[in-house]
């Protein structure tokens, strides 16, 4: 038992943004149906963002597909963003929403946003986003200040701090609107959620493992979402707003 334990925390750590068996599996997902449909502008900012020495922060090519996907399924015109980075998924929602349709983007970081921003405005979306360089709690706080803006947004994507994850998730639960979703990325933090001992998880996984696990239970729990858990990309939880 203990050496799969740590035959199990030895491929995550050598894991890619993928969590399936195999990496020629993943590749072959990536090759074969997410690459040849994916839109050029994407295409540019992920090799854009390739050389950046975070780079694994991006949302992983396979979950940004699902996200236009449930993008084009429900037909959003004002959404949240927190946690852009370079902007790919930032990107993909621009392309998704009407041309008069809305963006919060929220990331405390401009620098990262800055190396995307060149392919955005190249793709003539920037008009429909609101960047907004500050941490995302004090900014959803004061967007509820207003009480116009409480369901008013159809649809919020979070990628950012996991330990904030549970008071993102209270603010958006009165921003986003009944029917509306929010997508929380790396709800399986690499798959160490699922190991038995934190003496196998990687030092710099460890505090985030113990948030997204907190997280991942207080979701199935609550009674105000319907919830879909995926084993895609690093993990992509869907939660729709049921009131």
């Amino acid at each position: 038992m203990e050496e799969a334990a740590k035959l199990a925390a030895e491929k995550i750590s050598q894991a890619s943004k993928g969590l399936l068996q195999t990496e020629e599996l993943y590749n072959y997902i990536l090759e074969t149906s997410v690459y040849p449909r994916e839109p050029e502008p994407l295409k540019e900012i992920r090799i854009a963002t390739a050389s950046h020495p975070l780079a694994l922060m991006a949302t992983a090519p396979d979950g940004g597909q699902l996200m236009a996907l449930l993008l084009n399924l429900i037909n959003p015109k004002k959404t949240i963003e927190i946690g852009v980075f370079t902007g790919y998924s930032l990107l993909l929602t621009a392309l998704a929403v009407p041309a008069d349709g809305k963006i919060i983007a929220i990331d405390p970081n401009r620098a990262a946003y800055e190396i995307g921003l060149p392919v955005i405005k190249k793709a003539g979306v920037e008009h429909k986003i609101d960047y907004i360089e500050s941490p995302a709690l004090p900014v959803l706080d004061k967007l509820l200040e207003d009480k116009t803006n409480e369901g008013s947004f159809d649809f919020a994507y979070v990628d950012a701090d996991k330990g904030n994850y549970w008071n993102y998730h209270e603010r958006l639960m009165k921003l986003v609107r009944t029917g509306g979703l929010i997508i929380y990325d790396n709800t399986l933090w690499g798959g160490t959620v699922a190991l038995p001992d934190d003496s196998l998880v990687p030092d710099d996984m460890k505090e985030s493992r113990v948030h997204t696990i907190k997280l991942n239970k207080s979701l199935a729990s609550d009674p105000r979402i319907q919830i879909c858990q995926i084993p895609l990309a690093d993990g992509v939880t869907v939660c729709r707003r049921l009131y």
